[in-house]
């Protein structure tokens, strides 16, 4: 459908503004095992700013396969963009993702119609989009009120990457990039943050980094959390208490850490086994 093109897209079109740092397709479809085939398995971690939001975005596999990969990914997500091509309208997976979209609980979703470039047929979309609101309503998503933009993620993307268009952000595929994130950002109500209750994350995975130590990753779901703060370990093994000498979130390096933030905390003496 262009779930990957689309995130390579729109890490373009607001890096042409400033807000980003421009990501192409491979850098975001990260695992050889995805190349050989062309999808995403592994939920891959973007970040990029609007006008009035930071966002960590998270590519999700589309493929039927890799749901479980989604789930640890979706289980995060304050919203979500359902992308659909246009060309093929609303495949089996599409269901998929909705219904597991609900059952983790994200809010609110937002549709892209892609590859509408190759739909001569107005009609036709009308008729996708028909589907994709009776498909949202039928798993109580308000499919009459979620908005639904057109365009192409693959237009846009090469739009951008061409360096001979100087006024590459006025092309009309460019312009629906941008038409899409504005209503991520109207749309997708702001989350409520559990910053002041004690602090908690979900291990998503575990890194031994040599001569550093145990980096854990995950999302803070509350609470917040700073460097030199003792945290407790707790699983299947008996709880361990350790303290905790750096923070990390996309490659930069913090003091603190709070609810929502997608972070690897270094942790002092512990094994990856532990």
């Amino acid at each position: 459908h262009g779930k990957t093109t689309l995130t390579a897209a729109i890490t373009m079109a607001l890096a042409a503004r400033g807000y980003a740092k421009a990501k192409n397709y491979m850098e975001i479809d990260s695992a050889p095992e995805e190349k050989a085939r062309g999808i995403t398995i592994n939920t891959a971690h973007v970040e990029y700013e609007t006008e009035t939001r930071h966002y960590a975005h998270v590519d999700c596999p589309g493929h039927a396969d890799y749901v479980k990969n989604m789930i640890t990914g979706a289980a995060q997500m304050d919203g979500a963009i359902l992308v659909v091509s246009g060309a093929d309208g609303p495949m089996p997976q599409t269901k998929e993702h909705i219904l597991l979209a609900k059952q983790v609980g994200v809010p609110a979703i937002v549709v892209f119609l892609n590859k509408a470039d190759q739909v001569d047929d107005a009609e036709l979309l009308e008729l996708v989009e028909l589907e994709i609101q009776e498909t949202l309503t039928a798993y109580e998503y308000p499919g009459e009120e979620i908005p639904i933009i057109t365009g192409s993620a693959l237009l846009a993307l090469e739009n951008l990457t061409d360096q001979a268009s100087a006024s590459k952000t006025e092309n009309e595929w460019v312009q629906k990039i941008y038409q899409l994130m504005n209503t991520v950002d109207e749309y997708i109500p702001l989350p409520a943050r559990d910053t002041d209750k004690p602090f908690l994350m979900a291990i998503e995975n575990v890194v031994s980094i040599t001569g550093r130590g145990t980096v854990a990753t995950g999302r803070v779901e509350r609470g917040m959390i700073e460097v030199g703060q003792t945290v407790e370990l707790v699983g299947l093994k008996e709880t361990k208490e350790t303290i905790i000498t750096g923070l990390e979130m996309f490659q930069k390096t913090l003091d603190k850490s709070v609810a929502g933030d997608n972070v690897g905390i270094l942790l002092r003496g512990i094994q990856k086994e532990e």
